[in-house]
């Protein structure tokens, strides 16, 4: 447990954690799992998940595969065990951030490189057309700044950076 947190207010951050990611679409069990890294870093075997969560192996080795391909845990090998243990990847926010800028920068290329071949859709198809392209343009683009502040808050090295303003109190 952390300092100052009870085991009902670590529960329930974990299951916060469940809802937020459900939310996007992901597992909710991917979300209890990062919840969990997020509070306690690792390194945790598939069976001290499964244990502390109150899941199966199955949905361990399939939520942390998961986790593992979007860059939020990495899996780590500990002397004299046989077993895999998962830890919170050193940077995971970042890493988030990077794959989905890349991922917009693809699409955005995928989608210009295919409106070439649509000659007969006329004037509003490609209309469009254009304005999904400018959506993954400008998405890459407002990652490009969230890179920025994540790296610039943490040491890390940050890309070229401008200063950005604080968001809003709330």
């Amino acid at each position: 447990m952390l300092f100052g947190m009870t085991q009902d207010s670590e529960t329930d951050f974990i299951e916060a954690m469940g809802l937020i990611l459900q939310g996007d679409g992901m597992p909710r069990i991917a979300g209890r799992l990062m919840g969990l890294f997020v509070l306690h870093g690792g390194p945790f075997s598939f069976t001290n998940l499964a244990d502390r969560l109150e899941i199966s192996r199955g949905s361990v080795s399939t939520n942390t595969r998961l986790l593992e391909d979007l860059g939020v845990i990495e899996r780590v090998a500990i002397k004299g065990e046989r077993q895999d243990f998962f830890r919170l990847a050193s940077d995971p926010y970042a890493e988030i951030v990077e794959r989905k800028r890349t991922r917009s920068i693809r699409a955005r290329e995928t989608i210009l490189r295919n409106a070439e071949t649509l000659d007969d859709l006329g004037q509003d198809g490609l209309k469009r057309v254009d304005e999904l392209a400018n959506f993954f343009r400008v998405l890459a683009m407002a990652t490009d700044r969230a890179l920025d502040d994540l790296r610039d808050g943490d040491g890390a090295s940050p890309r070229t950076s401008k200063t950005h303003p604080p968001l809003a109190a709330e």
